[in-house]
């Protein structure tokens, strides 16, 4: 799935217009309007790229006439010191961007980053690396898109697009059974339903009302194999798919894919990576 260039377009903006406001008082006093510069965009630190669409984009809005030449290709490892960018331009348009486009393109290489490390982690599995809703607020497209250039996958974007029931729908309904069936009854048959399960006895339920995908919340890994025998057991003649979730770290991560469930997903990915150190140097 490629980057939606409108949406992304306004979340551009939006960021250029809070940063820069009625102009750059440094800039804009220090250098006439039409001097032209060069800068070079530099990886101080190894990582996976993700957001040069981004970056650029900051910079055209800018400059329509900028040049941007991307050392590097997007979704590709970097290493210290590896020029990733070579921009020419308006003097004022390189300076005024700068700020905006380096926290695109770190806080996206610095979810890339994190992401691949558990997708080696869990090399020669089946589970596939899935992100969550824990993004921050208006970036949801940026931080899915990176994870997705990590070599990660995305789960539902936001709540129009896929069908979970988590603990405090299945407490208002009353109880597992009773949330699935009225699902069922509103639902269209090829409607996938995921139902949160924290317990054994609440997988053997999820199972006997039919659920499609089991989010096993905050097992540990023999925990999960011990669901993952019930699944293979109850599941009246189709397997569902499991996914696993909560307290999932890199020291875990390969343990909990042993066990054979088809997804794992990590809050981590979009809430606590560390952006890559990645700079922008005016060059001659």
């Amino acid at each position: 799935m490629e980057l939606d260039l409108q949406q992304v377009s306004q979340i551009v903006q939006r960021a250029l217009e809070e940063d820069i406001d009625g102009g750059d008082l440094t800039s804009d006093t220090l250098f006439s309007e039409s001097m032209s510069g060069k800068a070079e965009i530099i990886a101080k630190q190894g990582g996976i790229l993700a957001g040069l669409p981004v970056a650029e984009m900051t910079f055209q809005k800018l400059d329509e006439a900028m040049q941007w030449e991307a050392k590097k290709p997007e979704g590709a490892a970097v290493s210290p010191g590896e020029i990733v960018v070579v921009l020419k331009g308006n003097l004022r348009a390189i300076l005024n961007g700068e700020r905006v486009a380096l926290n695109f393109l770190q806080r996206m290489s610095g979810i890339a980053t994190l992401t691949r490390r558990f997708v080696k982690e869990t090399e020669g599995y089946p589970a596939k690396i899935l992100d969550t809703r824990k993004t921050a607020p208006g970036l949801r497209v940026l931080d899915k898109y990176a994870v997705r250039m990590g070599g990660g996958f995305n789960h539902r974007f936001g709540l129009y697009d896929g069908i979970l029931l988590k603990d405090n729908h299945l407490r208002a309904a009353g109880s597992i059974g009773e949330a699935v069936r009225r699902l069922r009854q509103r639902l269209s048959p090829t409607d996938r339903i995921e139902v949160e399960v924290c317990t054994l006895p609440e997988v053997e339920e999820a199972l006997q009302a039919g659920a499609d995908i089991l989010l096993l919340d905050n097992m540990s890994a023999a925990e999960i194999e011990q669901a993952m025998g019930l699944v293979h057991r109850k599941a009246l003649g189709r397997k569902a798919l499991v996914e696993a979730s909560g307290g999932v770290n890199l020291n875990n991560v390969k343990q909990i894919a042993a066990t054979g469930v088809d997804y794992i997903s990590v809050g981590a990915l979009t809430h606590s990576a560390p952006a890559l150190d990645i700079s922008l140097e005016l060059a001659a």
